[in-house]
């Protein structure tokens, strides 16, 4: 039995191939990446006792909550803070270690380190220097809401925390809604409510979202509807607490029946009924989302204009 396979904190080594050829390096020290319980202390590995035990030093985001969890261990090692007020200065001492030869541990206040929290300057400081990097997987609340949204988990997106302002968050918004793949978001108790709403402007208030709230917590929730019940129910119905996990639909495909729908709404429009009416009232009765379908109608109506403009014979369609 390789003797590897039964240490906690063994990864891959220091050499690479070139050639055919093992280059062999220098070996200096080891980082190790090590994920979290996102919320119960049970989803703990015994491999993650291990590896924080055997450690020289434990980085982490708050060495309170780290605290908490080795004393929960029975595990003593000596902790150090690394967040992103003090990433620069910490990442220094990091490299300084691994060159010593230390193993290091990183962690965060949950799940997995430089995935929406710091850790990626420590990763590009033990490549820097030749060291080993190795990972310890657990809980992770990207991978459990996806699951639990039921759109599929073959492909789709992770966005992090949506830009708080300015242009980068109206075209982060605007990308969300066109993405024919699910997507999943973060978001904080001060925050949803406006995230929401705005996804809900940008992808239609009829586009389903899942919001796995508090994840493996006592208070866990998951909830189902569309963006406009989320926006109402975040807002009248319930104060928004703890963490959220959102997982937008993805964008719906053009349907089989949507010249069929398009018809039915320029039909309509023919007859004097305003274009918001009819989209209305047609995606109600084909089940065509009417988001998508009042973008087509618009789509086409600019489509029509232009050929007017050519001098183009008309179309039925024509506005």
């Amino acid at each position: 039995m390789d003797s590897r396979a039964a240490d906690p904190i063994a990864g891959a080594g220091n050499g690479h191939e070139a050639g055919g050829s093992a280059i062999l390096r220098v070996v200096t020290g080891r980082l190790i990446i090590c994920a979290t319980p996102i919320g119960n202390l049970e989803d703990a590995s015994p491999r993650l006792r291990q590896t924080l035990a055997a450690a020289d030093v434990v980085f982490a985001e708050d060495t309170r909550r780290t605290g908490k969890l080795l004393e929960r261990f029975g595990v003593t090692a000596q902790l150090r803070s690394f967040f992103l007020g003090n990433e620069g200065e910490r990442t220094v001492e990091i490299r300084s270690r691994l060159e010593r030869g230390e193993t290091i541990a990183l962690v965060s206040d949950a799940g997995m380190p430089a995935v929406s929290d710091p850790g990626v300057a420590a990763v590009r400081a033990a490549r820097s220097v030749g060291a080993a990097i190795s990972v310890v997987p657990g809980p992770s609340a990207v991978t459990s809401a996806i699951a639990v949204a039921g759109f599929g988990g073959d492909r789709f997106v992770f966005e992090g925390f949506l830009p708080r302002s300015g242009e980068a968050r109206g075209r982060r918004i605007a990308s969300i809604a066109q993405d024919e793949r699910p997507v999943v978001l973060f978001s904080a108790p001060s925050r949803v409510t406006k995230d929401l709403a705005d996804l809900a402007t940008a992808a239609g208030d009829d586009r389903t979202v899942v919001i796995a709230r508090e994840i493996t917590k006592m208070h866990e929730e998951i909830w189902t509807g569309t963006l406009a019940e989320a926006v109402d129910h975040w807002t009248a119905d319930v104060e928004p607490r703890g963490e959220f996990t959102l997982v937008i639909e993805p964008c719906p495909e053009s349907p089989p029946d949507m010249p069929a729908a398009l018809d039915a709404v320029f039909e309509r429009m023919a007859g004097g009924e305003r274009l918001s009416n009819a989209v209305r009232d047609v995606a109600e009765v084909t089940g065509v989302s009417r988001r998508v379908l009042y973008e087509a109608a618009l789509a086409e109506r600019a489509a029509t204009r232009r050929s007017e403009s050519d001098d183009t014979p008309h179309t039925l369609r024509d506005l």
